[in-house]
């Protein structure tokens, strides 16, 4: 999952930056680079801007894509997961702490962390995985 995240960021950062030096070589040959004297070679300035406008559209799709579509999908994913919490779900905090759900309140929820049954309360949205129940 973190190699696709690296070649998601990779592939964007190419994207972004043939689209930032597109007007530049544009521009260039449109200076007559090639040092001839043909006057009628130049390309109109709305078109080294058209150009560059159409590339932004790959880039915008590209980040939405590949960006914030994804993480879109982690966060409900997230929320949804919290809000379907119960009674004896087994559950892994942020912070790595791993314990049985024992009550839920409103924002918050209270853990069994260990076989001396220790409660600790936590915030709701500091449960990052449900793991499997807890056989007693």
């Amino acid at each position: 999952m973190k190699t696709m995240k690296n070649i998601y960021r990779i592939l964007a950062f190419l994207l972004a930056l043939a689209v930032l030096l597109t007007p530049m070589v544009l521009a260039e040959n449109a200076d007559g680079g090639d040092g001839g004297e043909g006057a009628g070679d130049e390309v109109p300035a709305a078109f080294t801007l058209f150009s560059s406008l159409i590339m932004f559209v790959p880039l915008i799709l590209v980040f939405y894509f590949l960006i914030i579509r994804p993480e879109s999908k982690r966060k409900k994913a997230a929320a949804r997961l919290r809000s379907e919490l119960i009674v004896t779900d087994e559950v892994t905090t942020v912070g790595g702490i791993v314990g049985k759900v024992v009550q839920i309140k409103d924002d918050t929820v209270t853990i069994e962390t260990s076989a001396e049954r220790t409660r600790i309360t936590i915030v709701r949205s500091a449960i990052s995985s449900k793991n499997e129940k807890i056989s007693d």
